[in-house]
């Protein structure tokens, strides 16, 4: 007992002065992190510039949380004489803030297609796809227009700072690069278990164990709450903008980091008294978006990390207000005006259980996606030999679904922004994404990427072997989704599970959920072509006079063409218009040149 008293007297002690002891901790921690933020600053602020983003972002939030915490009543209570002279204007302040948005929005529009006037289908394609929605609406009159315009409000901004503004592009890029840093070091825990040779040449040991890697790191953030801080935050700034209720803003948001079957667990202890409207906000955030471990997948496809990451981003606030469009609120919910909801942060003991949790849980999903590719693959070859079997009856040759699909969804693919050319291909694609699933089209896409970055001819006969930039990006946003109609049963399956007792109500809204999926991936593609900025290339004359031409790239396909298209053959002989006559090595690139492509240049 004289041993054990020390230990007790400071067990007794900790538990006594616990609050004090916590901030003594905390505060120690904050100053430790503020000396090495300091010093990294001071060694090198360009390297050091990521960190003060992130620092910034979160310090932000914890000092909002501590002025509204102990300021926030009184602060209230200061305002409310604004706050009443700020309701009675804004009956006609509301209009004109939405003409001069409206006029800004044109003259932007304006200034902006003239440049690239091909980016007008896309915009007819964005207008065309909204109206649709409109037109499938459950109750038309009962539309929450706020909700609608900022969704697609926020979409719009979120699309022109990622795509259009040097910060955005860069932060999004540099984000992109970041993650695919990240997932580069599932190698070091592959490779041991299955072998240098296996990760590099065999899919299933190449992509997968990238889920396992991810499932991982997001149970330890959950477990560590990091998680749950983020899409809070995220939640709030949707509901505060779009007035929507909590439980279904929380669950969309949550859908940016994880997918349509581990969103709900989110909002658990609600769903049951979750009005039809708000069911269907859920099960469209769930059908919008990817979940953060395939997205892991895509991006070892070669699939552009930044653009996915801001697919996922740009589908959250759209897929609330498009939500809104299709199945207005026409009950009284019960969470209306609830400022905010509690989420668990699970039942793991440590971050080791957490973390093993994490990968045990991912065996599961890496053998549904591994047994869904075999079975869907498999299946598709089967109705391909069927249709060209049919086909051959009547003299078609080559009749399989993809070709189909490239016909039926060739109008589509045009109006969110695909040149004519590359239409079939991305229709194909969109094709395979609805009709079977984003994984198998996203590995077709990655395959035409390869072709365009190999440097390969754009037509081999008839078929072409890869489709533009513009394309790309374009087919990238509209793939990002699990808006096909295999995750109905994915969708239901979790749902029920919660609330077993709601599941004809699930199953009433699920296809007009999955409907308004669809359109809201197919949106984020439209502002993709609206806003893609063409690559310019660099100058010809200088990569030609610096590459060894031992192997093709797209670079040296481009400038090919432009060499080709300024030569001209007089008399057997090649000459040059333009710039390139005034390069005394214009012959020997031109020889270069025709020993990869084919052109009427060459025949000299």
């Amino acid at each position: 007992r004289k041993a054990l008293q020390p230990a007790s007297k400071a067990q007794h002690f900790c538990k006594a002065h616990a609050k004090v002891l916590r901030r003594v901790v905390l505060g120690l921690l904050v100053v430790a992190y503020l000396c090495y933020f300091i010093a990294a600053c001071y060694l090198n602020f360009q390297r050091a510039l990521a960190l003060v983003v992130i620092t910034a972002v979160v310090v932000f939030f914890v000092c909002w949380e501590v002025f509204q915490k102990h300021c926030g009543a009184k602060v209230l209570l200061l305002l409310r004489p604004v706050g009443k002279c700020f309701r009675k204007a804004w009956p006609w302040l509301k209009w004109l803030l939405w003409v001069a948005l409206l006029a800004g929005l044109i003259v932007w529009l304006v200034l902006d297609t003239g440049r690239n006037p091909e980016q007008l289908i896309s915009l007819s394609g964005f207008c065309f796809l909204v109206l649709f929605l409109f037109a499938c609406s459950k109750h038309h009159g009962a539309v929450s227009w706020r909700a609608v315009f900022w969704g697609l409000g926020l979409e719009f901004l979120l699309g022109l700072f990622v795509l259009r503004t040097t910060p955005g592009t860069q932060a999004f890029q540099w984000l992109g690069d970041q993650v695919q840093y990240f997932l580069g070091y599932t190698t070091a825990g592959s490779s041991f278990v299955f072998g240098n040779t296996l990760i590099e040449d065999v899919f299933a040991f190449q992509s997968l164990p990238i889920i396992v890697f991810f499932s991982c790191v997001t149970s330890i953030l959950y477990y560590l709450g990091a998680m749950q801080w983020v899409i809070l935050k995220i939640s709030w700034v949707l509901q505060i903008s779009m007035g929507t209720t909590a439980t279904e803003t929380l669950s969309v948001a949550g859908n940016i980091f994880v997918g349509q079957s581990e969103a709900p667990l989110l909002i658990r202890p609600y769903l049951a008294d979750m009005t039809l409207s708000e069911i269907h906000a859920v099960m469209t955030g769930g059908f919008s978006t990817i979940a953060g471990s395939v997205m892991g997948a895509y991006i070892s496809f070669g699939i552009d990390a930044a653009s996915l990451i801001a697919a996922s981003v740009m589908a959250a606030p759209c897929a609330l207000g498009m939500a809104k469009l299709v199945y207005p609120e026409v009950e009284e919910s019960k969470f209306k005006g609830k400022a905010s909801i509690r989420i668990s942060r699970g039942e793991e003991q440590n971050i080791l259980e957490a973390a093993s949790n994490g990968a045990a849980n991912s065996v599961g999903l890496v053998a549904n996606i591994a047994a869904n590719l075999i079975a869907f693959l498999a299946v598709l070859e089967f109705i391909n030999a069927a249709l060209r079997w049919f086909g051959e009856m009547v003299d078609i040759e080559g009749l399989t679904f993809q070709v189909i699909c490239s016909y039926v969804l060739m109008p589509l693919a045009f109006l969110m922004g695909a040149d004519w050319a590359d239409s079939p291909v991305v229709a194909e694609l969109l094709g395979i994404k609805i009709f079977l699933n984003e994984f198998v089209a996203y590995q077709q896409l990655s395959t035409y990427k390869k072709n365009r970055l190999m440097g390969l001819e754009e037509w081999d006969g008839s078929r072409k072997q890869w489709i533009s930039e513009r394309a790309e990006s374009i087919t990238t946003f509209a793939l990002c989704g699990f808006a096909n109609f295999s995750s109905i049963g994915i969708t239901l399956g979790a749902l029920s599970s919660i609330a077993p007792h709601r599941k004809g109500d699930f199953a009433t809204v699920v296809l007009r959920a999955l409907l308004t999926g669809m359109c809201v991936s197919m949106l984020n593609a439209c502002l993709a072509g609206l806003l893609h900025v063409p690559t310019e290339v660099g100058d010809c004359a200088m990569f030609f006079s610096t590459t060894n031409f031992s192997s093709t790239s797209y670079t040296m396909y481009t400038c090919c063409k432009q060499l080709f298209a300024s030569s001209v053959l007089q008399n057997g002989t090649p000459s040059f218009t333009g710039s390139w006559a005034e390069q005394a090595e214009s012959v020997l690139w031109l020889k270069e040149c025709c020993a990869y492509y084919n052109h009427t240049s060459c025949a000299w």
